[in-house]
């Protein structure tokens, strides 16, 4: 799944850690779905979404 995590976080001036602790996550699960290799739970895009104030799909891409 492609996501737009790292340059959401970048415009914000957060770290990964930053990011994570606001989403109640580890900095590895940040890494993780920055990278591509682990997509978030529905309950996790949700709290992202609501965290950037955006739509789920303005996160998160199906591939």
């Amino acid at each position: 799944m492609k996501n737009r995590l790292k340059v959401l976080r970048a415009e914000r001036d957060w770290t990964q850690a930053d990011l994570a602790n606001a989403l109640d996550v580890s900095r590895q699960t940040i890494n993780a779905i920055e990278t591509g290799k682990f997509d978030p739970s529905l309950p996790l895009a949700f709290r992202t979404a609501r965290l950037f104030a955006l739509r789920i799909e303005e996160i998160f891409q199906d591939e």
